[in-house]
């Protein structure tokens, strides 16, 4: 504990002049076990796999709180690991508010639209807009999907390998590769049950390297835990309602951070095939609910720890200029000792294994269900995945590392497709029978709508809301148009054929 302290008391002096990656046997050890362990893992679990019902569903007997842990890891990427902390470095804890509107958009994803993917008894969840608006929309929306997260994830996952080439010192291609390959083998051998008890057990293992940082920090500092909680206080570092009143153009006020947390939990949980993959692997509707809701309350768990981080470490360091999002990295590799610090470089790697597994998975399956139409043999299912997989590693590779505003590109992506594909799901909860050309053009104008939104400066959070109600208005009025159009050259009426 002594050692601990003496970090504290030299780290204003010392955080400007490291520079190198000291890598100890210890730290070493512990990563090559973490990456052995989680191929192995998968190379076993891919024995119980018959079907490919089992490789994409688990043959719908995946338990509740292993789902809802791997929801919580899958969406999770490194990028959160590592900003997370920095928001509380350099400002307060007003992130939370936006973790607030999750636990309430999942509850409504619970509500609304687990019950409707359950009573249908679907292997994807865009299966629901073929049964109401034929085959054509629903191939259309699973490529609204593969392009989304294929695009996302791809320049999500090149992000991973900079801050894992960080803490690591290894190259930039090796850091994508060694993610890349390992999870590739896991992911294509277990399929969707070794994805989801290794992301629960990856969620587990970076955050115990939260907690064991926090513990840490409060030893190190030497102040007293009140003594330090009291001076983040007063310097309202622990601030969580924003009460700006520029609510449209900022997105971390709590009007805009909660409403826009409800509408992204809504959207990214309950239509975006990744995520609800998970709980459809459950047994039935009342454990999904538990896997679904559970979820959004740790999540606000979890970002209460690494803010805590953050606010801790902006004390041990003194509140001293860092880099934007490279302060929580920094830390680990410069100020953690032997063992935690490789403990913390396996978290990181957690983070980065589960996004890309999540994906990968997911990808396959809607490439099966939605674009294949549900046949394909395990092997077949198997090769898809490898597919995809090498697919996310050659676009995180071609991309240019230091091409900021790609990485933000990659960030940000869904809220172009989110609101469009939310429209759709309830669009189809209405009685009217839209034609197939409504659809589709609402369905573009909901994306076109958040470049012209993004280049006027509304913030962000306002992005899903403002393209579901422009989609729902644009298929109802192109609907219209297209009725009276078709009455008056003599058609029986506008109604789509299915």
């Amino acid at each position: 504990m002594m050692r601990w302290s003496f970090w504290a008391e030299s780290s204003s002096t010392t955080f400007t002049t490291h520079n190198e990656m000291t890598m100890q046997p210890l730290d070493l050890a512990i990563i090559i076990l973490f990456l052995v362990g989680n191929t192995l893992f998968g190379l076993w679990h891919g024995k119980s796999n018959k079907s490919s019902r089992d490789y994409f569903l688990g043959n719908k007997n995946l338990p509740w709180i292993a789902s809802m842990l791997s929801i919580v890891a899958s969406e999770t990427s490194v990028l959160t690991f590592v900003s997370v902390p920095g928001l509380a470095y350099r400002g307060d804890w007003s992130f939370l508010q936006l973790a607030m509107g999750y636990i309430v958009g999942r509850v409504l994803v619970s509500a609304i639209l687990l019950p409707m993917y359950f009573r249908h008894g679907v292997s994807s969840i865009y299966e629901i807009i073929g049964l109401r608006f034929g085959p054509g929309m629903q191939k259309v929306a699973a490529v609204v999907f593969l392009v989304t997260r294929t695009l996302g994830d791809a320049i999500r996952f090149l992000a991973a390998g900079v801050v894992v080439q960080v803490v690591t010192g290894w190259s930039l291609p090796l850091s994508v590769m060694i993610i890349g390959v390992v999870t590739l083998v896991y992911t294509l051998s277990g399929g969707i049950k070794a994805v989801v008890w290794l992301e629960s057990f990856q969620f587990s293992l970076y955050l115990l390297g939260g907690v064991l940082s926090v513990i840490f920090l409060f030893d190190s500092i030497g102040q007293g835990v009140p003594a330090i909680v009291g001076s983040l206080l007063e310097a309202g570092k622990l601030k969580i309602i924003n009460t700006d009143p520029h609510f449209l153009t900022n997105p971390l006020t709590f009007f805009s951070a909660f409403i826009g947390g409800i509408l992204l939990s809504l959207s990214s949980h309950g239509v975006d095939y990744m995520m609800v993959q998970r709980v459809l692997g459950c047994k039935d509707l009342s454990s999904a609910r538990k896997a679904m809701i559970g979820s959004g309350f740790f999540v606000f768990f979890q970002f209460s720890v690494f803010l805590l981080a953050g606010s801790l470490i902006s004390v041990f360091m003194h509140g001293a200029p860092m880099e934007k999002d490279r302060e929580f990295a920094y830390f680990i590799v410069h100020h953690l000792p032997v063992g935690l610090k490789g403990l913390l470089i396996a978290g990181v790697l957690s983070a980065a294994m589960s996004t890309h597994s999540s994906a990968i998975n997911s990808l396959a399956s809607s490439t099966v269900n939605d674009i294949l139409g549900g046949k394909s043999s395990l092997v077949m299912s198997r090769w898809i995945s490898f597919f995809w997989a090498i697919l996310l590693i050659l676009i995180a590779l071609l991309f240019d590392a230091g091409n900021k505003a790609m990485v933000m590109v990659g960030l940000e992506i869904a809220s172009f497709t989110y609101g469009g594909l939310l429209g759709l799901f309830l669009l189809s909860k209405s009685k009217r029978n839209f034609h197939p050309s409504s659809l589709a053009t609402g369905l573009v104008a909901s994306m076109a709508i958040v470049f012209v939104l993004k280049y006027y400066g509304l913030a962000w959070s306002w992005f899903i809301l403002v393209s579901v109600t422009f989609n729902v208005i644009v298929v109802w009025l192109m609907d219209i148009i297209l009725r009276v159009f078709n009455q008056g050259n003599g058609s029986t009426d506008g109604k789509s054929e299915h």
